[in-house]
Order: structure tokens, then C-alpha cells, then sequence
């Protein structure tokens, strides 16, 4: 029997909301935080450990996966589930940020962005319809529309223009979706730190009515206050029954705050990358386990913590790991940061099913002392 996607809201705290999200591939519960498998894999994971993490929804990107392996090889093993044995949702970035971050020598037009790959030099083209074909064939259970990252500063003129494009080519996502069962198509939301434009891009894409909607183009250089800024005046025109995304967003105290503005999913590399670079998060800050001060210490990340990694090693063992440069430093220290991730999100829905979470907040914040990472 198939699953209609839909999304539930099931308690309210301020502008802050708990729910579930059911997709055909399962349940996700509601403020979210997917981990970032780019090029289908989470970086020093195996999919069944990212899963005991409590993770229910990672990320994955169909610039990645068009230029290697090829979306129709992984069609041919019948979904992107499959072919990296992942059997929970997936959300698929549209492309939009890599073709502008990554491609060499990108031409934008009205069509789309031509443009040669980072890994070989090939060249390729890139529409609303194409990144909409390319997220079918790997069966993701979220797309998103297609879209141009307006670069940061960007002076109004030229975030009209970016937006205005974003817009048109939003539609032409939605009229090459495939409707099925279980799956979505999410609109962007673009206009850089302009409220006119914000609004005007919320309206454009309501008429085109997308089962979700993402705010892009933040996390981009504009620092925590003028991001919170632009939320403000953002989520307000969105509308309250379906999931709002904010894209790429991951530091902790960014996260309380903008689920404190009704937000209700994220991703981010943070929590791996910083893994893989020995830095480590705890309700108490983060630490750096490649510092010696951790290599004769017998305790675990967090005492207070019982993933696997701190229930089974020391900070002395890791510090060792990590300064040889050993593989299962990196997985290890990035198991400890996902599986901090899914219970910081786990914390902030049960404190707003408390009505608490002002409280929780600001002890968050008291706690945190070094919440900011220079990778």
C-alpha cells in the first residue's frame, strides 16, 4: 500500500512546531536534521551505523550523482536506496549550489546553466528539467526545484534578477515533476536579505504550490543576526501546514534559533567535516581532541553521552587516532557528532512538546561556550 506525503503538525511551542513528515520511505519526526551524503554516502559512515545514530533522512546531491556515477546507473539498481543501501528517505539538493560553487567555466542562460564538471572537464548542461529528471531516476523522496544561488552580498538589483530567474525556472521544476505516492517536490525561497524580495518569492511559489517549501541563499557569509533577520521576515509568508527547510544551516545554536522561527528541517557537513578534523560537539561546547591536553585522558568525549563511540573509547585513544591520521578516528569522532545532532534535535522537540523550549534555549546557550569552529 502506498504512502501519501504529508506532514502533520502535532504540537506548537511560540512559532516552533513538532510533526512528522511521512514519505514512501518512512516517517520522519519534525524539527529535523539530515546528515549530508553528498555523493551517496555520509563520510565515514556506513548507512546502517548513520541509521543507529538516529538519523531518519539524509541528503544527497544531483550534481554529485549526474557527473559520477550517472543517475541512470543507479536507476538500473532501482533507486539511490538501493544502490547505497539506504532504506529510509532521501532529499536531494537540485544541483543549483554546486553548478555555481564547484563548475568550471558556468554559462547562465534562460534555459540553465552550461558548464564543465570539476572532476573531468566534460561539459554539461543543467535545466529545471534535467536536475528534475536526474532526482526521478535516483527515486529521491524530496526533491527540490531548481534554483540559482544568489551570491552574498549582492546588491538588490541583482538578487531581483537572480530571484526573478530562480522563480521562472521554479515553475518549470514543478511542471517536470512526476507526481507518485510518497514523493515531493519543494520550492526555494530566494531574494537575498531584501524583505520585498523574500516576499515576493514566498507569494510566487505559493501559486505554484510545492508540497514544501526551502529558504535558500542563507549561511552564506551573513552572519547569525542578519540570517535570524531575514527569517523573520521570511517564514511568516510561507505557509503554516507544510515542512519549511532551511538549507545548509548547521551550527547548534542556528538551528534552536531558527526551529524558534518555525523551522523545521536541516542539513549541514559540519557535523562530519569537523569529525574528520577531530573536533567534536557536546551540550557544553566543542572540543578540539587533536589538542594535548586529551592524550593521556581516560574519559570519553561526554561522559553523559552513550553513542558508541564514548561508551567504548577514550579521548586519549581518539586523540591517538586522529594525530596518525587513522580512518577510524574520522568515523569514530563522526559517529559521537551525528549521534549528538539527532539528540540535540530530539531534545528540542521534547522541549517544545514541554512548551519549554525558550528555557531550553537559554541554557543551551549558557552551556555552550565554544559553539563556533574554525575548521
Amino acid at each position: 500500500m502506498s504512502t501519501k506525503f504529508s506532514f502533520n503538525i502535532n504540537s506548537i511551542n511560540g512559532k516552533a512546531r513538532t510533526g512528522q513528515i511521512h514519505t514512501a520511505h518512512g516517517l520522519i519526526d519534525t524539527p529535523a536534521f539530515m546528515p549530508v551524503g553528498t555523493a551517496a554516502t555520509v563520510k565515514a559512515m556506513t548507512p546502517e551505523d548513520v541509521k543507529l545514530t538516529g538519523a531518519q533522512i539524509i541528503l544527497s546531491n544531483t550534481y554529485h550523482l549526474m557527473l559520477r556515477p550517472g543517475a541512470e546507473l543507479i536507476n538500473n539498481f532501482g533507486s539511490l536506496h538501493k544502490f547505497m543501501n539506504w532504506d529510509l528517505p532521501i532529499l536531494t539538493d537540485s544541483g543549483g549550489y554546486q553548478v555555481m560553487s564547484l563548475a568550471k567555466l558556468r554559462k547562465i542562460t534562460e534555459n540553465g546553466v552550461c558548464f564543465q564538471s570539476h572532476i573531468d572537464g566534460s561539459k554539461h548542461e543543467l535545466t529545471p528539467e534535467s536536475s528534475i529528471k536526474v532526482q526521478y531516476l535516483l527515486g529521491s523522496d524530496i526533491s527540490m526545484a531548481f534554483d540559482e544561488c544568489t551570491p552574498f552580498p549582492a546588491d538588490i538589483d541583482t538578487a531581483r534578477k537572480s530571484m526573478d530567474l530562480s522563480m521562472r525556472w521554479a515553475l518549470r521544476s514543478k511542471e517536470a515533476f512526476i507526481k507518485r505516492d510518497g514523493y515531493a517536490l519543494f520550492g526555494i525561497v530566494q531574494g537575498s536579505i531584501y524583505p520585498e524580495l523574500r516576499y515576493e518569492s514566498c507569494c510566487r511559489l505559493k501559486e505554484i504550490d510545492f508540497d514544501g517549501y526551502a529558504i535558500g541563499g542563507l549561511a552564506v557569509g551573513e552572519g547569525q543576526d542578519l540570517m535570524f533577520k531575514t527569517l523573520d521576515f521570511t517564514v511568516c509568508h510561507l505557509p503554516f501546514d507544510k515542512p519549511r527547510y532551511l538549507m545548509g544551516v548547521g551550527k547548534p545554536l542556528d538551528i534552536i534559533g531558527a526551529v524558534m522561527r518555525g523551522i523545521d528541517m536541516f542539513d549541514c557537513v559540519l557535523p562530519t567535516r569537523s569529525g574528520r578534523n577531530g573536533q567534536v560537539f557536546t551540550m557544553n561546547g566543542t572540543l578540539n581532541i587533536n589538542n594535548a591536553c586529551h592524550k593521556q585522558d581516560k574519559n570519553p568525549i561526554d561522559i553523559n553521552c552513550n553513542c558508541y563511540t564514548c561508551t567504548n573509547y577514550s579521548r586519549a585513544y581518539l586523540h591517538h587516532l586522529i594525530k596518525s591520521k587513522e580512518i577510524l578516528g574520522a568515523s569514530l569522532l563522526t559517529w559521537h557528532n551525528l549521534f549528538f545532532y539527532q539528540l540535540l534535535m530530539k531534545k528540542i522537540r521534547d522541549a517544545i512538546e514541554k512548551n519549554q523550549l525558550d528555557e531550553f534555549a537559554q541554557s543551551f546557550e549558557q552551556m555552550n561556550n565554544s559553539i563556533s569552529i574554525n575548521i
